[in-house]
């Protein structure tokens, strides 16, 4: 089986490096499931709120009083972003290689990433999903 996937130098020749390469696109697309149910994760983590502190003294409205709250928020900020990269990727990987086999790969990746890594949070990020991969 010949296939050029995304790269020129990312060519198939043979059946075990076809198989090989679907392998590949099936491990990135589980991999974005994993990566979003952490981004996720920091999100909700980030979006908690505390029950007010007793006023005393001055209080400063922009600057964070968690530092934990903030630290999650900007991974979820970096996680969004290597996200979005990695589902554009997958998007285009899976419809511009005009390749039967990536397609349904990263069809399949996608789906068990998502029974793997997200399907028990019991909706609790129902609000937030997307089943599209490049959002």
């Amino acid at each position: 089986m010949y296939a050029t996937i995304l790269f020129d130098f990312w060519k198939t020749d043979s059946w075990l490096s076809y198989i090989l390469t679907l392998l590949a696109c099936f491990v990135f697309a589980a991999f974005y499931q994993y990566l979003e149910n952490r981004r996720l994760q920091f999100k909700s983590l980030s979006s908690t709120r505390h029950p007010p502190s007793p006023r005393t003294g001055v209080s400063a409205p922009l600057i964070p009083k968690s530092s934990t709250r903030s630290a999650a928020k900007a991974a979820s900020v970096v996680f969004f972003g290597v996200n979005a990269a990695i589902g554009y990727l997958l998007m285009m990987l899976a419809a511009m290689s005009f390749n039967g086999g990536v397609f349904i790969a990263i069809a399949v990746g996608l789906t068990v990433g998502y029974l793997v890594f997200r399907s028990d949070d019991d909706g609790v990020n129902a609000a937030v999903e997307n089943p599209c991969a490049c959002a």
